[in-house]
């Protein structure tokens, strides 16, 4: 016979249940979702945060003294590039590899302790902005904890030691095939939404990680708070299994061809189309002109992307269809080398040549729903389209105007189409103007949105 719990008792027992959650630890939690993904996310940006070379302290409590700036200049999701300690053994460089995790649930002495993420978390959260974490699964550091107590979480080697992952020397491959290590990094994970309220995780080498592991650990952690799911990777399974957005490495190579001048600016077109039947509706683009890695390997986007060429690129990153915008620490100033990997360089910020650029971006984004990832996408034809990029962005009664000449020649430019002309509002001018028919010119790198 099932014993009937009466209203009394269920009231105790919800009362009970709030005050062990609110006694463990009380998540802010935004269960808000559109079309799967956390609501804050759709307008929102990502602001990656390298600690240890932002200045010259490298700690979280001197990173935190930007926390005003970034918010002005319109930053909502702060991305920490991980924050655990990294292993000593097979270190690379004097400090090591950020991604050679020692130990899951721990802070990196380098940055601050524990209390420190946990205040700036709060912080961040008090400003209205977000949290995520580079979260680094598929493998650990040279002396993680887990290779003496656990040995049977890593593949191993014909030697029958833990095995390399691919030829990084520092760190040790994960196996997956292990459910007990599987837990246990599930657990790590939870941890960390748990006991200090982030707000997501960027996920290295998550195209390394087999779907069933994300399948299985993502649910969970959705169950905790509406978190933010970042993969570094495009394999298409991502999306499938259960996160919120991907890295589009197609476009990125496009765009930098076309920056170079070796295709022309429609060959943009040609990676959207594949995007299309490529993955699953409404997955999420992570758009950038420059991210650590690139950064520091590729010199992106003071090479990649140099002067001039950065500007038209950044706007297409803030107003593509399907994408949530990513600045890398420095790009605001900007920094115009190679940060170093696994050694101290701190970057300055003196000038902040581009915070108005970014400003403007990124504070359109916020305020106009027309750049939202569901809003709709339709290109426009003004004039040379190996030159001219131009599209249009609408959700509801808003819509927005781009027009980018992604090429080294100035472009003439007629715009035809009877819905885009007359009163709008020009962004970058900050000025009312109307739109005609008549032709006009546009310098080599220019780019032009327009409100209505």
């Amino acid at each position: 016979m099932r014993k009937i719990i009466f209203p009394t008792a269920l009231v105790i027992t919800l009362l009970f249940s709030l005050i062990c959650c609110q006694k463990d630890k009380s998540l802010s939690i935004d269960n808000n979702l559109i079309n799967g993904h956390p609501a804050w996310i759709m307008q929102g940006n990502i602001y990656e945060v390298n600690v240890r070379q932002y200045t010259p302290e490298g700690t979280l409590n001197a990173f935190a003294k930007n926390l005003d700036r970034l918010k002005a200049m319109g930053v909502e999701t702060i991305w920490f590039m991980p924050i655990n300690p990294i292993s000593k053994l097979d270190r690379k460089g004097s400090l090591g590899s950020y991604y050679a995790v020692s130990d899951y649930t721990a802070i990196n002495p380098e940055f601050g302790t524990m209390d420190d993420f946990k205040n700036i978390v709060k912080t961040i959260h008090e400003k209205g902005m977000k949290v995520i974490i580079d979260w680094v699964p598929n493998h650990t550091g040279a002396d993680h904890r887990w290779l003496k107590q656990h040995p049977d979480f890593f593949v191993k080697d014909s030697t029958g030691k833990a095995a390399v992952a691919f030829d990084w020397a520092d760190v040790r491959q994960l196996d997956f095939k292990n459910p007990v290590m599987q837990d246990s990094m599930i657990a790590a994970m939870k941890f960390w939404v748990k006991d200090t309220d982030i707000d997501g995780f960027r996920c290295d080498v998550a195209w390394n990680v087999p779907a069933s592991f994300w399948q299985k650990s993502i649910p969970q952690l959705k169950k905790m708070k509406s978190i933010f799911m970042l993969a570094e990777g495009d394999s298409t399974y991502l999306p499938k299994s259960g996160f919120d957005a991907v890295y589009p490495w197609h476009m990125f190579k496009m765009m930098e061809k076309i920056a170079k001048g070796e295709r022309p600016a429609f060959g943009l077109d040609s990676i959207n189309k594949e995007n299309e039947t490529r993955y699953i509706k409404n997955t999420i683009q992570l758009y950038f002109t420059s991210n650590h890695d690139e950064n520091s390997w590729n010199h992106a986007d003071f090479g990649s992307f140099p002067n001039e060429v950065h500007a038209p690129f950044a706007v297409l990153t803030q107003t593509m269809k399907n994408s949530v915008p990513l600045i890398y620490s420095g790009q605001e100033e900007p920094t115009l080398r190679a940060l170093k990997f696994f050694d101290k360089d701190p970057m300055t910020f003196k000038n902040l040549q581009r915070e108005k650029f970014y400003t403007t971006l990124l504070n359109l984004r916020k305020r106009n729903s027309a750049l939202s990832v569901n809003s709709s996408f339709k290109k426009v034809t003004v004039g040379d389209e190996k030159a001219l990029y131009v599209y249009v962005r609408e959700n509801g009664n808003k819509k927005i105007l781009v027009i980018l000449n992604l090429s080294s020649k100035e472009q003439s430019v007629t715009i035809n189409e009877k819905s885009l002309l007359g009163k709008t509002h020009n962004v970058f001018k900050n000025k009312d103007e109307v739109l005609s028919s008549k032709e006009w010119k546009m310098k080599p790198w220019g780019y032009e949105i327009y409100e209505y």
